[in-house]
């Protein structure tokens, strides 16, 4: 044992004596360890003999509680204490309680106030984000210079011509896409192997109806789909826009 813990063991009697006189409450030898060992340096086993040995000289009093032994402070020492007295404590541990929620209430408000103070700039990184925020409004007035001086603007009547030949164009997309995809289908049914296999490299058979054309039957399953003309969206990985 090191001399600094040797002295604390022998020291120990009284600390727990007068800790336990003024907190005036039961404590077991685990409990006393655990709240005085920080403070005073004792060890667990020097917690329990200093309270055996208080017990048996009289000076607390020691009570089976289960299995475990707790240790109070002797009542007999204390003044009786009378009714008013009694309720004068009631008072002042309400008043205390009230106290210590208002107190608590304002320390929750000040940590509030304190983090949004910390999350907030400072006046340095203010003063760079006012000027970095200059320049990016010089940079938006010069480019809106530029815009107006421009001689090449787009009228509103362009503009809506535009959209309606976009209009237009988007639907003869979805037009001759369906008529390509109806006709394909039509063919399809009669034909012996899979789609793929029909636009890849067809068949030189006629799987069409009799009033088909032979010829262009032929032009449709017998070539290559190169040769045929077939190109889907999805070989070019393209969308029709919305409407």
């Amino acid at each position: 044992m090191s001399k600094g813990r040797a002295e604390a063991a022998a020291g120990a009697p009284g600390i727990l004596l007068r800790y336990l006189q003024e907190q005036n409450r039961p404590y077991s030898a685990q409990d006393v360890f655990g709240n005085l060992q920080r403070e005073h340096g004792l060890g667990k086993a020097a917690v329990v003999k200093a309270l055996e040995q208080l017990a048996q000289q009289g000076k607390i009093k020691e009570k089976m509680y289960g299995k475990q032994k707790i240790y109070f402070a002797d009542q007999d020492q204390f003044a009786t204490v009378s009714d008013a007295d009694l309720q004068g404590l009631d008072a002042k541990i309400v008043a205390l309680t009230a106290k210590v929620q208002s107190l608590q209430q304002s320390c929750r408000h000040m940590e509030a106030e304190l983090k949004e103070l910390t999350s907030a700039l400072t006046t340095p990184e203010m003063q760079k984000e006012i000027q970095e925020l200059k320049k990016e409004c010089a940079a938006y007035r010069e480019r809106l210079k530029n815009i107006k001086a421009a001689s090449n603007h787009v009228t509103p009547e362009e503009k809506e011509q535009v959209y309606r030949e976009r209009q237009k164009y988007c639907k003869e997309w979805r037009k001759r896409k369906r008529m390509a995809t109806e006709l394909s289908d039509a063919i399809l049914e009669g034909y012996p192997k899979s789609k793929k296999q029909f636009f890849v490299s067809g068949s030189p058979s006629c799987p069409c109806s009799p009033g088909c054309s032979p010829r262009r039957a032929y032009s449709l399953v017998s070539l290559p789909q190169e040769e045929v003309g077939i190109e889907t969206d999805e070989d070019y990985n393209v969308k029709l826009p919305d409407p």
